[in-house]
């Protein structure tokens, strides 16, 4: 019997096909900085030019919430959460999204899902702004169970040097928070754990969504409501709330002097949450440190500016202040 390298598990036809398949679908992120087509060896970009250039990196994947993708058969929007987590990572440094790169790795090319899990890639692209120039698909049989497979993105932004965030955060600063759209891409492996142990996935919330619809919601990305306030200096901090909640990312972008004094009355958490906490029995202090509770982002506002950002975010919330520092970098008031 002859053994080739398709007997091995690799096609090498069917990532010809994924190439074929993808490219336009890359191509209409891209625009005239983009200097190569994707199948090349490589990709490149032409810099804008801004004021003492800085390039900001960001890579990042979604976690076991691709588990529940594959559970549910639901690979369209995994490919937004995967943008959405480098691209707002960037917003929050003060960087605009660039261009992007993804890898995919899987036991067997399967040219339809990849077409459509790089379909939403490209859509979360086309919302951050990004050009997708790149990437890799990898088959590789026997390193994932079989019809598994894992993602990761990276990204580049670009920022001036005097612009870079945090800057200039102070006290008294006002705290605003911007709705998520539900839980994201972090606290998957707990929510994973209560769907199998608890009744958690029986009964859909109230607006009829069945639960496991409202887990796989794409995470929000914030670049064109939170750039153009950025750009117009109107913002001192942000913190990009995945995991670790508000209890480890909110003080990422205060000084050490400095901490975070939040209401815990100023928004009412979605439902979903709610329904997380009640099947678990969590804490306060456990959902505040794994969940957003609705608030995927936190900027950090002058005072002056405060009415300004809020008129431009209606659906943002003023959740808190920035005080001095004595003991936790996030109080939680009534």
């Amino acid at each position: 019997m002859s053994i080739d390298y398709r007997h091995a598990g690799v096609n090498i036809d069917a990532g010809a096909e994924v190439v074929r398949r993808i490219a336009p679908l890359a191509k209409a992120t891209q625009n005239d900085n983009v200097l190569a087509n994707i199948g090349g060896f490589a990709a490149a970009y032409r810099l804008p030019t801004v004021p003492e250039p800085v390039l900001v990196t960001a890579t990042d994947g979604v976690g076991t919430k691709l588990l529940l993708a594959l559970q549910c058969e639901s690979h369209d929007t995994i490919g937004i959460d995967l943008v959405a987590m480098v691209a707002n990572d960037l917003l929050a440094n003060g960087a605009k999204p660039l261009f992007f790169l993804d890898y995919l790795a899987t036991d067997a090319l399967l040219p339809e899902r990849v077409e459509t899990i790089v379909r939403g890639i490209a859509y979360g692209c086309s919302q951050a702004g990004m050009a997708l120039i790149g990437g890799e698909t990898a088959e590789m049989p026997g390193m994932y169970p079989q019809q598994h497979y894992d993602l990761a993105g990276f990204a580049v932004g670009l920022a001036s040097a005097g612009r870079l965030l945090p800057s200039q955060v102070a006290a008294g600063d006002v705290l605003i928070g911007l709705p998520s759209s539900g839980v994201h891409s972090n606290g998957f492996s707990l929510v994973r754990e209560l769907l199998a142990e608890t009744n958690l996935g029986n009964l859909p919330l109230s607006d009829g969504r069945e639960m496991t619809a409202a887990l796989l919601a794409p995470t929000k990305i914030y670049v064109q409501d939170v750039w153009p306030l950025i750009a117009a200096g109107l913002i001192h901090g942000a913190a990009h709330i995945t995991g670790g909640g508000f209890t480890d990312n909110v003080p990422r972008m205060l000084p050490s002097h400095l901490a975070a004094a939040i209401a815990a009355g100023a928004w009412q958490w979605p439902e979903l949450f709610s329904r997380l906490q009640e099947a678990g029995s969590l804490s306060l202090a456990e959902m505040r440190r794994t969940f957003n509770l609705g608030i995927g982002m936190v900027l950090a506002v002058a005072p002056k500016d405060a009415k300004t950002v809020l008129a431009r975010l209606p659906h943002a919330v003023t959740i808190g202040r920035v005080v001095p520092r004595d003991g936790q970098g996030v109080t939680w008031t009534a």
